[in-house]
């Protein structure tokens, strides 16, 4: 059989039986990743506004570093490539900070006598 048999479906049904169930399983896991990314963010917003109402920054370098190198050992641990999941991490981190960006520039705008504080917050 031809790839471009294959690519047809003229698999064998057994073939295209157990890609459809593979198929399935991946749609069903890029569902939940989406869902814990939405719930994930909901705390980060949270986390954003109480960041802004308290003037602390949005982002915190010590915190990021910490959470990347959890993030690496269990990807380690779960024999997934670490380079991938910090790849992934900082994505996500870098898409938070933006967010609490915004959240604190709408809390300023709001509060013009807001002053900023320097110290360091944890960084979510």
């Amino acid at each position: 059989m031809t790839t471009s048999d294959t690519a047809r479906g003229d698999a064998d049904p057994a073939v295209r039986e157990e890609l459809t169930r593979l198929r399935d399983s991946i749609d069903n896991i890029d569902a939940a990743v989406v869902h814990m990314l939405a719930e994930r963010f909901k705390c980060t917003q949270q986390v954003g506004r109480l960041k802004a109402e308290h003037r602390l920054p949005p982002a915190d370098p010590g915190r990021e570093a910490r959470q990347i190198a959890r993030l690496r050992a269990l990807a380690e641990d779960a024999r997934l490539d670490p380079a991938f999941a910090e790849k992934f991490l900082n994505f996500i981190i870098a898409e938070v900070i933006r967010h609490h960006e915004r959240i604190a520039d709408d809390t300023a705008d709001a509060t013009p006598s807001a002053k900023p504080v320097t110290t360091s917050s944890a960084g979510e």
